[in-house]
C-alpha cells in the first residue's frame, strides 16, 4: 500500500508538473563544478604508526542541459561527475549525481540518482562545507588508518537522517515556495541500487521502501534572517541472506531538523538527528542510540568568514582486531578561518579537537584503551565555478 500510494502520488505529480507542452525551445547546457585541496597535520594520543601529515583533493562537475517550452515549463537534467580514489595508482570516476528534472508552477519533480531530501536542503548550522570551522569539511578522514576512525559514531560523518546521504535511485517532489515554506516528499525503492544497478533480491542488507519527508523555511525579519528545516525518513530493513543464518536489522526510523539565524554579519544556528536503533543488527545486546547534535557560530567581515562548531556524536563502534561493538560518544571542537582570494577561490586554516570515550573495556580490547584524543590543523584551498 505504501509503494503504491507513493508511486501513484509520483505519476500524479509528473502529469500536474508537465501539463501541455507544444513547442520545445532549444537546450542551453550549464556547465559548473567546484574542487578542494587539503593539507594536514595529526596529533594523536593512539596513533599506531600512522603519518602526521597527509593531502587529499576531490574534483567535480556539473553538467545541466536545461529548456523552456512555450507554456513556460523548464525541464533538463543534471550529472556531477567526481574523480574517485581506487586501488592503488588506479583512478576512477563516478557520478553521484544524475538525474533528470521538471520545474513548473505546480512545483519541481527530479528522477534518478540524488541524495535524500534532508542531505540536500537540511540545514546542520551556518558552518557549511567549505568553510574552515564546519563540520561538514572532511576533518575526521584524516584519522584514516587508525582504529580511531573505525571507532568514530556512524552519525560522526551523516549529520542528517540516517539513510539520507545515500545516492540510490529516487523520486523526489518539491512543493512551489509559499511564503518561504517549502515542502517535499521522496521514495526509494532500495538503498545501494543507483544508475542501472537493479538487485530485487531481498537477501543483501540495506533498506527499502525508503520514503523521506519534510521542508524548509526560510525568510527576513528587519535585519533578522530565519533559516529552519524538518524531515522525517522511515522505510523496510532488507535481511543479509535467507533462512535460519540471515542477519537480521532494525528498521529505518530518522528525523532531522535545524535552524539557523542570522543578524547582520553574524549568524548562529544548529541541529539534531536521532535515528534510535536504525539499521543495527537485532542480535546486538548493546545498542547505542544513534544521535549528532551540533552547534555553530560565524562572523563575516569583508573577505574573512570566522567560525567555530562543536558536534557530539553516538552510535555503536566496532574494533577490527577483535569485533567487539560498544557504545561510543565522540565530541569534535573546531575553529577555522576562510579568507576568499578572489571570486570563486577560497582558503582557510582550521583547527579540530576529538575527544572520542567508548565503553569498550581494555580486556575486550586486548588490554589496549579504545579511548583517543586527536588534534587536527588543515588547510583548505578550494575553487567554485
Amino acid at each position: 500500500m505504501k509503494r503504491s500510494l507513493v508511486t501513484g502520488c509520483a505519476a500524479i505529480a509528473i502529469i500536474a508538473c508537465s501539463g501541455v507542452a507544444s513547442a520545445q525551445t532549444k537546450f542551453e547546457v550549464k556547465i559548473g563544478g567546484d574542487a578542494f585541496f587539503q593539507g594536514a597535520y595529526v596529533e594523536q594520543d593512539r596513533d599506531e604508526g600512522t603519518r602526521s601529515t597527509e593531502f587529499a583533493n576531490r574534483f567535480r562537475v556539473t553538467v545541466t542541459p536545461v529548456a523552456t517550452a512555450d507554456n513556460g515549463l523548464e525541464y533538463g537534467g543534471r550529472v556531477r561527475m567526481r574523480a574517485a580514489n581506487g586501488a592503488g595508482n588506479v583512478r576512477t570516476m563516478d557520478a553521484d549525481r544524475a538525474f533528470i528534472f521538471v520545474n513548473s508552477g505546480f512545483g519541481t519533480l527530479q528522477a534518478g540518482t540524488i541524495n535524500g531530501l534532508s542531505d540536500e536542503f537540511g540545514i546542520i548550522g551556518p558552518n557549511v562545507e567549505g568553510i574552515a570551522g564546519g563540520p561538514d569539511n572532511n576533518t575526521v578522514e584524516f584519522l584514516g588508518g587508525s582504529q580511531t576512525y573505525s571507532l568514530l559514531p556512524t552519525t560522526t560523518n551523516n549529520f542528517r537522517a540516517f539513510a539520507s546521504g545515500d545516492v540510490g535511485t529516487k523520486v523526489i517532489y518539491l512543493t512551489p515556495t509559499i511564503a518561504g515554506f517549502q515542502g517535499g516528499v521522496s521514495y526509494t525503492p532500495r538503498t545501494g541500487d543507483s544508475h542501472t544497478s537493479i538487485n530485487r533480491r531481498q537477501d543483501n542488507g540495506g533498506f527499502q521502501d525508503v520514503v523521506e519527508a519534510g521542508g524548509t523555511y526560510t525568510n527576513e525579519f528587519g535585519g533578522f534572517s530565519v533559516a529552519a528545516s524538518a524531515f522525517y525518513q522511515f522505510g523496510d530493513a532488507v535481511d543479509d541472506g535467507v533462512g535460519v543464518g540471515a542477519t537480521r536489522f532494525e528498521k529505518l526510523s530518522s528525523v532531522h531538523a535545524g535552524l539557523n539565524v542570522g543578524y547582520g554579519d553574524f549568524k548562529i544556528g544548529g541541529s539534531y538527528a536521532y535515528s534510535g536503533d536504525s539499521g543495527y543488527d537485532k542480535s546486538l545486546t548493546v545498542k547505542e542510540k544513534q544521535d549528532i547534535w551540533i552547534v555553530g557560530a560565524q562572523y563575516a567581515t569583508g573577505p574573512l568568514i570566522l567560525a567555530a562548531n562543536y558536534s557530539q556524536s553516538r552510535s555503536n563502534g566496532t574494533s577490527p582486531n577483535t569485533g567487539f561493538v560498544a557504545p561510543v560518544k565522540a565530541e569534535l571542537y573546531q575553529a577555522g578561518v576562510t579568507y576568499t582570494i578572489a571570486p570563486g577561490l577560497t582558503t582557510g586554516l582550521e583547527y579540530s579537537y576529538l575527544d572520542l570515550d567508548s565503553k569498550m573495556t581494555t580486556i575486550d580490547n586486548g588490554g589496549i584503551s579504545p579511548d583517543d584524543r586527536a588534534h587536527i590543523i588543515m588547510i583548505d584551498t578550494r575553487l567554485a565555478f
